[in-house]
């Protein structure tokens, strides 16, 4: 006979009070990562299979080099049209934005809804000797305050 389990889904454990929330607790560890050799096409299939915007482009060794996102393959897809060019030669490393503002994961996450409002950005990748280690996103911080709600920041 099998058992089924009708609890409710895990939290994030709350913090005592006084303590900050941090973005590391709130950022996303398993991400979908591209290579600056992969193809544009490659890029927005994964895309639109993992229903994401974008995502931070690594080298073999796990150093971030870039970010790529949809308006980034759109605007691949309007320049090959406008120039009659096919895109199954398009490298990611020629269309991602490579000056990638990072986060602190030791950031508050307070500090972090500021800097999102500042920047216009929707995501933020989470550097850690170098390595990508996370990425904390708009909706992360939602998550956050929904987390906290009737707690103070």
């Amino acid at each position: 006979m099998a058992i089924k389990n009708f609890s409710a889904p895990k939290r994030r454990p709350e913090k005592p009070s006084g303590e900050p929330i941090l973005v590391s607790d709130y950022m996303t560890t398993k991400l979908i990562t591209f290579k600056p050799e992969q193809s544009v096409l490659e890029v927005m299939d994964l895309l639109i299979k993992n229903h994401i915007s974008g995502g931070p482009v690594v080298n073999d060794s796990g150093e971030l080099v870039g970010i790529i996102s949809e308006g980034d393959c759109i605007k691949q897809i309007s320049e090959s049209r406008y120039f009659n060019m096919p895109m199954t030669d398009t490298k990611v490393e020629n269309h991602m934005i490579k000056e990638v503002e990072v986060i602190d994961g030791n950031m508050n996450i307070f500090d972090a809804a500021i800097k999102f409002l500042q920047s216009k950005r929707r995501r933020f990748p989470i550097i850690k000797n170098g390595k990508l280690v996370g990425q904390i996103s708009q909706k992360d911080i939602l998550k956050a305050a929904l987390n906290q709600k009737g707690y103070n920041w």
